[in-house]
């Protein structure tokens, strides 16, 4: 969930769903409802419409009778009643009486909110914890979007119910710019922009979720790993390497498989011993940390690992690269003593400061920090010593502080073995992503027995920092091509520049050009003049070429090349030394 959005907001989306529900209702009187939360910058209603059929010329007519909803200003009130009230009141829908079971089993209150008139009467409600607005006349200017499949609590084996989207903002000024914006995304679409600029693929052999990356996609995926190891070898990480299975015994020792087995691929072999793929890699780089005695001169001790592991994802929720099955993480782990903690963390914000003003996306105003610590009312889920869980929040507290991180402390939102600093980046179109994070954890080394020898020469436990720069690759590209419109800054582009001699006569020197670019590790591709020279620019535009470089008797003649830089059309003459230092 987007944690900076204002409460209002979260509550005019919440509402919405309600007032969609109520109107559905009005229309579809037998039909039953699953759950409608909201989302980022979404509401939605899950419905099983039974023998009724629905398609998006109906959105028009829920939007009418929303708007009757809506101008009717029905006040919006909370009421808790008891189970076997809850039961009768929804009697017939076994959606409803699922989740009251559901409610039940964890003793939790049952909460209903309904729309009623002037007059108190109830003109429609629902199972719910809210938030909501005051009354139905606040919701705003909306509008209804999509209509998807969904199954029933995302369960596969479950029924596939209709889900219907929709959006509600404060006017028609900020609902023309949210359909701009979607405008745009779909322009950026990484799914798009990825087959168009030959990044990857997937097959239907291989299976959904598993990605195929092209020598260029591997390029940017490699050239992102290479460029955090340059960064972070200044702090001492050192590679490891780590097998792609599993005995289950590691995640039962992790306390991984308790909470995540279900979502496990799991392998059997010729013998008895059960077997998992990888979905995480810090129990692993546990064992080789433990795989000899440390003394306190040896700490910290750092692992840093790119390496893929893999999660049985529903197949409804895959979407590119951005829900995968095979998911590369640019992983790293730091042993260390108690007095190094924050040293170690604070490098670790260097690393991310760094890489990520490489991409010019660690800019005031365009990032923002979550401070993500234990959610108070459920201390139960976490484990650990509380004790320790206040020292590792302290730490990250005054680590955010010294690094001027100005970070927001939002509860719920920690790891369960673990208080985290986690970044939020704001792409091109505004939308926030959470990409790097810190996490500090004094769980996992002792349900390890994790040990060195301190300066009294007795047995200790070390702290534990997770970390990840980019998160999982896969991700990250998906983020990074809709960011920059597949348009990469040079350094990180597959083919920084296309040569383009305008005729056969300038096509040697057009290759000596090639071979100065080729001896400083820059990457292009000669484009002989077999076409038309207008066509070949084009070509290069479309690839989204950061330069393409024109060459024909003046450049021979100077020894220079005209340089069109991507999206622009003024060109420009420079030596080949001015740009070769252009291309670093």
């Amino acid at each position: 969930m987007n944690k900076s959005a204002s409460d209002f907001e979260i509550r005019r989306r919440h509402t919405g769903s309600h007032v969609m529900t109520a109107a559905v209702k009005m229309i579809f009187p037998d039909i039953k409802r699953g759950v409608g939360p909201w989302t980022d910058k979404e509401f939605y209603q899950d419905f099983d419409f039974g023998e009724e059929k629905i398609s998006e010329s109906d959105l028009k007519k829920i939007e009418k009778k929303m708007r009757w909803i809506v101008n009717k200003d029905f006040s919006i009130e909370q009421k808790i009643c008891s189970i076997k009230e809850a039961k009768e009141h929804f009697e017939g829908d076994e959606y409803k009486q699922e989740l009251i079971r559901g409610l039940e089993e964890k003793g939790e209150k049952i909460s209903i909110y309904a729309f009623a008139d002037e007059r108190d009467n109830v003109f429609y409600d629902d199972l719910c914890a809210g938030p909501h607005l005051e009354s139905t006349g606040q919701l705003g200017v909306f509008k209804l979007t999509r209509l998807a499949g969904a199954y029933w609590r995302g369960n596969e084996n479950n029924k596939m119910l209709t889900r219907i989207y929709g959006v509600a903002f404060k006017d028609k000024e900020e609902l023309q710019k949210y359909e701009e914006m979607l405008a745009e995304a779909e322009r950026r679409d990484h799914r798009k922009l990825g087959a168009e600029l030959g990044l990857f693929a997937f097959s239907e052999k291989v299976g959904a979720g598993l990605p195929l990356f092209t020598p260029k996609g591997t390029f940017i995926r490699n050239k992102i790993a290479d460029t955090i190891q340059e960064i972070q070898e200044q702090y001492g990480y050192e590679k490891v390497c780590i097998p792609h299975i599993t005995k289950k015994d590691l995640y039962e020792t992790s306390g991984h498989w308790q909470k995540f087995k279900e979502d496990l691929f799991h392998v059997k072999g010729k013998g008895d011993t059960e077997f998992v793929m990888k979905p995480m890699n810090c129990p692993h780089h546990t064992q080789i940390y433990a795989s000899q005695m440390r003394s306190y001169r040896d700490l910290p001790v750092r692992f840093s690992e790119v390496t893929t592991c893999y999660r049985d994802e529903q197949p409804g929720e895959l979407l590119g690269l951005s829900r995968v099955r095979s998911l590369t993480q640019d992983d790293g782990h730091v042993f260390c003593r108690m007095d190094q903690v924050k040293q170690e963390a604070c490098n670790i914000v260097k690393v991310v400061r760094e890489f990520y003003t490489k991409l010019g996306m660690f800019e005031e105003g365009k990032f923002w920090v979550s401070l993500s610590v234990r959610d108070p009312q459920e201390i139960e889920k976490y484990l650990g010593d509380p004790k320790n869980w206040e020292k590792a929040e302290k730490f990250l507290e005054e680590i955010a502080k010294e690094e001027k991180l100005h970070a927001k402390r939002i509860e719920g939102e920690a790891a369960f073995y673990g208080p985290k600093l986690d970044f939020m980046f704001q792409d091109a179109l505004g939308r926030e992503w959470q990409l790097a994070t810190i996490q500090i954890d004094f769980v996992m080394p002792e349900r390890f027995g994790l040990e060195y020898i301190n300066e009294k020469g007795e047995k200790d436990r070390p702290i534990m920092i997770h970390r990840a720069i980019a998160g999982s690759l896969e991700r990250f590209m998906s983020v990074i091509i809709e960011h920059f419109a597949g348009a990469f800054p040079s350094w990180l582009a597959p083919v920084q520049a296309h040569i383009l001699p305008v005729a056969g006569q300038h096509e040697k020197y057009a290759a000596q050009i090639l071979q100065q670019i080729e001896n400083v590790n820059g990457r292009a591709e000669l484009h002989d003049a077999s076409e038309t020279l207008g066509k070949r620019i084009r070509n290069s535009q479309k690839q989204k070429i950061p330069f393409a470089l024109i060459v024909g008797d003046k450049e021979v003649n100077d020894t220079t090349v005209t340089v069109r830089r991507y999206g622009e059309e003024k060109d420009q003459a420079m030596k080949m030394e001015e740009f070769l230092g252009l291309l670093k």
